[in-house]
């Protein structure tokens, strides 16, 4: 039921956004469906929480031998701290770049050599930007055991990108269960399901 959950408050709290009639426009050009910005949770205690002990409940059940966390920035960083302050385990950060002042850092923490990590990520797309991260705490000499997420929409070429770089991938809810429960919950109709199932598969395609 976890999952139900997290798509309840993703949509009560308005993190996520459907619009099928009328997309929105990614950063990418790409024409979507949906918005999503997770970072809303964070405004809502109820939801900040079942966020935070279900992130790390999810971390403890997949990734039993984890000793830290590591949150991808910006995003990552709250949901990534929430998780480990209930798992009592230490937390760092990753950036898209090393910074370009003081100690010059990448990776910001006290993360010692031999911990085994989770990596977390708030939404999970294509996967590109989160296995960058990765494989610069890779490339950092740290053990990464995989990635934890709050919502992924489920693109099959997500799947197939963390696939090739040998990084299972868990997330507290997905687009698929999403759109069920909008349409459950009266956020969309029944007319619009078609529409919204098929730029999961192809959204290249959508809105051209």
């Amino acid at each position: 039921m976890n999952d139900i959950t997290i798509a309840r408050h993703l949509l009560q709290t308005e993190a996520v956004r459907l619009r099928p009639d009328e997309p929105f426009t990614w950063a990418s050009g790409l024409k979507s469906p949906i918005y999503c910005d997770n970072r809303v949770l964070l405004s809502h205690n109820t939801a900040r929480n079942d966020v935070k002990n279900m992130l790390a409940e999810l971390i403890k059940t997949h990734f039993p031998e984890a000793t830290a966390i590591v949150g991808v920035a910006t995003a990552g960083i709250a949901p990534g701290v929430l998780a480990a302050d209930v798992l009592g385990i230490p937390f760092g950060y990753v950036r898209s770049e090393a910074k370009k002042h003081g100690m010059g850092k990448q990776i910001e923490g006290d993360i010692k050599p031999n911990e085994k990590i989770v990596v977390v990520e708030d939404l999970v797309s294509t996967g590109k930007s989160s296995l960058e991260a990765i494989q610069i705490v890779r490339a950092a000499g740290f053990e990464v055991l995989g990635l934890a997420a709050i919502f992924t929409y489920g693109f099959p070429l997500a799947a197939q990108n963390f696939e090739k770089q040998n990084c299972p991938m868990y997330t507290l809810s997905n687009y698929h269960i999403l759109i069920e429960e909008a349409l459950q919950m009266g956020y969309v109709q029944q007319n619009q399901m078609e529409m919204l199932s098929k730029w999961r598969e192809k959204p290249e395609e959508f809105g051209v």
